[in-house]
């Protein structure tokens, strides 16, 4: 078979479209403070891991430091990137809140 026939695991596809949709998104603490600790930045990565499978969309990458995390998601033309995103920070800030500061 020719090259452009064999499968390609980044490339997905559903029954009438074929894609490879990425996004890079940077999320900033407030005032860029220093808040997340080592602790913060493993359940932050589960959290986002749960958000985006729930969007069917696949978290690539996380890495973060003390005042922002960096995600690479991969995610289906069905979803509005807004409302991945909005997801993404609104759970994430609602749990971590929660479980590091009691409120």
């Amino acid at each position: 078979m020719s090259p452009r026939w064999e499968p390609d695991p980044d490339i997905r596809r559903g029954n009438h479209v074929i894609y490879n949709l990425h996004a890079h998104l940077v999320f900033v603490t407030k005032y860029r403070r220093g808040i997340f600790d080592d602790a913060m930045l493993t359940r932050c990565e589960a959290i986002m891991r749960d958000v985006c499978e729930s969007f069917g969309a696949e978290l690539r990458e996380f890495n973060g430091e003390g005042d922002h995390v960096h995600l690479l998601v991969h995610y289906p033309p069905k979803v509005a990137i807004s409302k991945l995103v909005n997801s993404l920070k609104g759970v994430s800030s609602r749990y971590l809140r929660a479980e590091y500061t009691g409120r």
